[in-house]
This record gives C-alpha cells, structure tokens and sequence, in this order.
C-alpha cells in the first residue's frame, strides 16, 4: 500500500486552511477550500469598496488588480499582457471561441473526453452553423491519439482543434503538448481547457503550444469562485484576434463607425468582472507560487494514487480512471448505488466528495456502461488518514 508521507510544510498549509480540523474536503476538483491569505485578499477589497466606493475602490487598486493578472502569468509561463480575466473559466473558453467566423462545413478536431460544457458549444455550432465536430479516437491507453488527430488534420484542415486537459472524471491527464506540437507543425488553432490542471500540473504555455488556455480559479487553484482568466498568445493578439462580443473595455469606441481594439489580452474581457475576486484569484496565483505546483501536483496525485488502492479494497468498488497519467481525481463506481446520494451521506459525515451523472462524461461514462461515478479529488493539504476516514465512510455506508 503506497501511503504517501507527510511534507516538512503540510502543518502551515494546514493551519492556513482552518477549516481541516472540523471537514474533510476531497471535492479539490469542484471547489478547493482557500487559504487565509486567499480569503483575506478578498474582504480585504470588499472592506475598501465599503470605504470608497465599488467604482473609486478600483480606481484607486489598479496596480493591485493589474499586478494579478501578472501573477497568473507568471503561474503559466506568460505575462501579465497575455492574460484576460473573465467571470468563469468557462466564459474564457466562449470568448476564445468567438473568435473564430465559423462556416457550414468548418471542422473543430477535439477529444473524446472533452468537457460537457464544451462539447455543447461544439453541438450547438454544428446545429446553428453546420460546423462538423469531429471527436479524434484515443491511444491504446486512453487520452486523444496526438498521431491520429495529426493524420486528421492533414486529411483535410480543420478551423480549430480544442481539447480538455484534464478531464471531468477518470482521472486523465490528456498529452496536450503532443498535440500542441502537431497544431504548430500545421499552423492549426488550438484552444486548451485548462481548468482542472491549473494548480496541479505544471503549465508552461510556450511547451503547450497553444494559442488560448482557459481555466478557473476555484478549482486545483484554491482561488475563489466566480472569476477564471483566459492566456492569448502574443501571435493571435498581434494578429489582430478578438471575440465578436468584444464591449468597451475590449475596445475603444474611437468614431461612429469605428472601434479600436485593446492592446493586449484584455480584449477578451468584459467591462465588469469583480475587483474583490480579482485580488482573490491574484492571491491565489501567489500561494501557489509559493507552495510550488510540482510540490502541489505530486503530493495530490500521491494522494489521488492511494484514495484508489483504498477504493479498491470494498466489495461492490469499480475505479474507473484509465489513462497513460493520471491526476488528483480518483473516480469509482459503486455497484447498485447512486453516487450523489452517496456523496450526500458522506458530506453529513463532514467528508466532502462529489457526484458525476452519465450527461457529465457521456462518452466515457457509456464506454464503462456506468450511470454515476463517486470522484475523491484530494489536494496537497489533505493527509492520508482523510482518505482512509473517507473510504471507512463508504464502507459503512455499504454494509
């Protein structure tokens, strides 16, 4: 049984998330518990917008709120100009998408496990503009075959070729370099959802080689919820890329027929996004920094590794992640149980997991014939005996 050891640091990552002595928290992937200095970012903006004012607030914090999105930059690999900050990372991921004058007959190349969310934008062009979505199969290990969407992609060129990191369940950690290697060879698009591998993967944009990453911050980041950013590389940016729902702080209404474009990312963003999450993700961005993501991601897919040994142990248990790598996402079936009453029985046990339906993964979800799936998604501030607590839970609740 590979039980992971304790970190020199794992006591002040503890104390700096409270909430540990009372709850057991494995819903990383949902959303993490922030640290105090996460939190204090936050009231700290809202005590000044009481002060001040929401608009003078502002005013009056834009090196602060600037100085966030470098931070994220720096998490990434970019600067501080390549990074647009939108409510969620799903917003993120449209405005990259609307950037593209999809055609009758355009092709976007994607994965089989491509998020729910993004996997209906890809439905709702085809139904609105005929675009043909064409889903790459996976290698012999799972995750999209980079040599197969290459030969796709030589077949007949797609608009756009997008692609989940790490996806909703199973545990996967897809190869988007690789592909981000075959977009560049063929001078394709490519757009990463990054939002469950922010925090626990290491991210260098330049190595990933795509053109747009969006991620949230509440998730593996430990940021909070509501605020998410999006990377545009300096290539698109200086190639004159923008979102057709551009609004005035994208670009400056310059005659009545005429508008010029941001200079940088922030073409990408809306006017009105919360300062008080702004300065909370920024935070966040930093804490991460500090803790390490190579610290951060080893110890919570340890974490991950040891939650399916354990799983595995009860009668009636299947583990379900498959994939040549796998992340802090450990994911069961539980024979003749549904998984959100069972993840509801738990969390009033104060153990925090949670719950996918077959309409969040409906690929992956109908290969392994299961209906719903548990998901423990540890991170590098839980310990092992959580994990032990949690699975005992589960099988209690079985007996």
């Amino acid at each position: 049984m590979n039980r992971p050891p304790d970190h020199p640091h794992l006591a002040r990552w503890r104390a700096e998330t409270p909430e540990v002595a009372r709850l057991t928290h494995l819903n990383n992937a949902g959303a993490a518990l922030a640290p105090l200095p996460v939190r204090r970012a936050v009231a700290e903006y809202l005590d000044r917008e009481a002060a001040l004012g929401g608009y003078e607030a502002a005013e009056s914090s834009v090196e602060q709120l600037r100085g966030a999105g470098e931070t994220v930059g720096a998490l990434i690999g970019a600067r501080g100009r390549n990074i647009a900050l939108t409510q969620n990372a799903t917003t993120a991921f449209a405005q990259a998408m609307a950037v593209f004058d999809f055609r009758r007959g355009d092709r976007i190349l994607t994965s089989r496990a491509d998020y729910a969310s993004n996997q209906i934008m890809y439905l709702a062009l085809a139904q609105r503009l005929g675009v043909e979505v064409v889903r790459i199969p996976d290698g012999p290990q799972g995750g999209i075959d980079p040599d197969a969407l290459e030969r796709e992609a030589a077949r007949r060129r797609p608009a756009l070729v997008a692609v989940t990191w790490v996806p909703t369940n199973s545990g996967l950690v897809q190869p988007v370099e690789a592909v981000g290697a075959v977009c560049r060879r063929l001078e394709i698009p490519y757009l990463v959802d990054a939002c469950q591998a922010v925090g626990q993967v290491v991210v260098d944009v330049d190595r990933v080689g795509c053109d747009y990453l969006a991620a949230a911050a509440r998730k593996f980041l430990r940021g909070p919820r509501g605020i998410g950013f999006l990377y545009a590389a300096d290539r698109v940016i200086e190639a004159g890329a923008y979102p057709i729902t551009v609004d005035m702080h994208g670009a400056t209404w310059s005659d009545p027929d005429r508008f010029t474009l941001t200079p940088d990312a922030r073409r990408f963003e809306s006017w009105e996004v919360s300062p008080a999450l702004v300065a909370g993700l920024g935070a966040a961005a930093a804490y991460a920094l500090d803790v390490g993501i190579p610290t951060a991601g080893a110890r919570a897919s340890a974490l991950a590794a040891y939650a399916r040994e354990r799983l595995a142990e009860i009668d009636g248990v299947r583990v379900l992640d498959r994939g040549p790598a796998l992340c802090a996402i450990a994911t069961a079936e539980v024979a003749g149980r549904d998984a959100d009453s069972l993840k509801l029985a738990l969390r009033a046990r104060g153990i925090n997991t949670s719950a996918a339906d077959r309409e969040d993964a409906v690929i992956d979800m109908d290969e392994k014939g299961v209906r719903s799936a548990l998901r423990l998604s540890p991170h590098y501030y839980n310990t092992p005996d959580e994990i032990d607590a949690a699975v005992a839970a589960l099988a209690e609740l079985l007996s």
